[in-house]
């Protein structure tokens, strides 16, 4: 895969005032005039313009598509059509940008009690951040491992979903897997990448050994190993679902997508747009799944929730009981809780009517939040407890 060292804003700003020739080179590798130094842009303060990759929303608020116009505006140029999929094609060989970010109002500080770790295996290196609550006894605890999403940190990610905090509350283990900007310049989790979707290699392998380095080091409960994430670490937590079954007894997805919804860039962004067509289930036994996601999303289609929950199910007989709900501040949602015939809870689903592409319960502290909806923090970890503890006979370490 070709590095991403051009200047995409630049490449934006060039289609939108109708001269595709020019973006087109300057994606090949030409010089075009006017450039700026994309590796060197400050996201911190006021851009004069941010790449979105937001796919647009019609008037009437249906979800579409995009296309020459979007990017062209109503009037678009002649011969658009045409000059448009050149440029989609050239594209489609870089690595697919988040869309902006809400910034926090202040730098994230390290929360109290949380140390940084750095380990390497074969699989390569990285960083990550654990937090041992002061609350943490000497008996075996739980462990959660969190994937933060695109353009985030360990840091934001901890701030944004108060992870932490339920730590310190109940007495568990949080790790933070933080992915650089040299293996991902949007720091994204490749879960598009064949190389990154099976056990064994590539970032699955790296983050198991990181899980198991934790599971090693402190008086772990293995039954109770957990791991979940946002968007692109959604992803990557529904591929460590199914490619290590034997370490995660339970798997949370925010705003994500299934195991194999992609096998390059240019399907990424197919299946971020439309759904993509996720993996078959390596095996019979069903993954113990919650799964959160907005329905006004417009970054990652809320189809693939649902198949992130079929994909988790496979295909196993289980019962499904829909509920209606609200939260305070007023959004609505729809919880499924799917049983086997035993009553233990094996899958949730949570649609956020109206919610976006955020961490739902969030803190505004964070990126990427949204304080009106449901906890899913406190969801979450409610579900993974309660499948650990309830012998629900998924796909985990039982």
């Amino acid at each position: 895969m070709k590095s991403f060292h051009i200047d995409m804003i630049e490449v934006m700003r060039l289609t939108r005032a109708g001269r595709v020739q020019e973006a087109t080179a300057l994606l090949q590798g030409h010089q075009a005039s006017s450039t700026a130094n994309f590796d060197t842009l400050d996201h911190t303060g006021d851009d004069p313009d941010t790449l979105d990759l937001v796919a647009p929303v019609d008037r009437n608020g249906a979800w579409h598509v995009p296309g020459p116009a979007d990017i062209f505006g109503a009037g678009s140029p002649p011969h658009s059509e045409s000059a448009f999929g050149d440029l989609m094609r050239g594209l489609s060989a870089f690595s697919p940008v988040a869309p902006a970010a809400p910034r926090s109002p202040a730098p994230v500080q390290q929360p109290e009690g949380g140390i940084f770790e750095t380990r390497s295996d074969a699989a390569g290196t990285s960083s990550y951040m654990l937090y041992i609550p002061s609350s943490l006894t000497a008996a075996p605890c739980p462990l959660v491992v969190m994937l933060h999403g695109c353009t985030q940190s360990p840091e934001d990610f901890a701030a944004g979903t108060r992870m932490n905090a339920l730590a310190e509350e109940i007495g568990f283990l949080v790790v933070y897997p933080a992915q650089s900007s040299a293996a991902n310049s949007s720091k994204c989790w490749n879960w598009f990448e064949t190389g990154h979707q099976a056990r064994g290699r590539g970032e699955p392998a790296l983050i198991a050994g990181i899980t198991r380095e934790i599971i090693g080091a402190f008086n772990v409960d293995p039954a109770e190993v957990f791991i979940a994430g946002l968007s692109a670490g959604g992803a990557a937590a529904a591929i460590m679902g199914q490619a290590y079954p034997e370490i995660y007894r339970a798997v949370g997805v925010h705003s994500g997508l299934a195991c194999g919804a992609a096998r390059d860039m240019g399907s990424a962004f197919g299946a971020m747009r439309n759904g993509g067509v996720p993996r078959q289930p390596a095996g019979e036994s069903v993954v113990p799944t919650i799964v959160f996601h907005g329905d006004r999303d417009t970054t990652v289609h809320p189809v693939n929730a649902d198949h992130v929950v079929a994909q988790a199910g496979a295909d196993a007989p289980l019962i499904p009981r829909e509920t209606q709900g609200a939260t305070a501040d007023g959004m609505a949602f729809t919880r499924t809780v799917t049983t086997d015939a035993h009553g233990h809870p094996l899958l949730e689903q949570w649609v956020l009517h109206g919610a976006g592409h955020a961490w739902s319960g969030g803190d505004s502290r964070g990126s990427y939040t949204d304080p009106r909806g449901p906890d899913a923090s406190r969801e979450m970890l409610r579900f993974f407890l309660e499948t650990a503890r309830s012998g629900s006979q998924g796909a985990g370490n039982a």
